[in-house]
């Protein structure tokens, strides 16, 4: 039988722009994240797996009013969304800036799984890849 996703995926666009505007709150942030979610970076060679081994990448929380330098600019552009039922793929470019306005000084490449739960949307898998700003041509705009 062949399932056609549901184009309709507005709610997990929405999802995933609410999860980088909360990106300095870590419970929020993590409460979007399968306890058990599986995770590829550039920055570690493993699969991880769990909250507890994003940690070890991630270091401690730090508090927002106990920062010394302000977060960046998180954001995702370019979101292609599909679900299927309680599943869905989330493909998008985070672009990183170090505020409002400034050029952007980090692209990654993602690809996130999500299920929905009694907890609603979350992470089950994230995979995500740090990509030279440069490689995407200026005058493509991800929005």
């Amino acid at each position: 039988m062949h399932h056609e996703p549901n184009t309709d995926a507005g709610e997990l666009r929405l999802f995933v722009e609410d999860l980088y505007a909360h990106l300095g709150d870590r419970a929020a942030f993590d409460a979007r994240l399968h306890p058990e979610v599986t995770v590829w970076e550039s920055a570690d060679p493993r699969l991880l797996r769990g909250i507890a081994e994003l940690d070890e990448l991630r270091g401690p929380a730090i508090a927002l009013e106990q920062r010394t330098t302000p977060l960046p600019l998180v954001e995702p552009v370019g979101i292609v969304a599909d679900r299927w039922g309680d599943t869905g793929v989330l493909r998008y470019l985070l672009e990183v800036r170090a505020s409002t306005g400034a050029p952007v000084s980090e692209l990654v490449r993602v690809t996130d799984v999500v299920r929905r739960d009694e907890s609603g949307w979350r992470i089950v898998h994230h995979h995500a890849t740090d990509i030279e700003p440069a490689a995407v041509p200026a005058e493509e705009d991800h929005r």
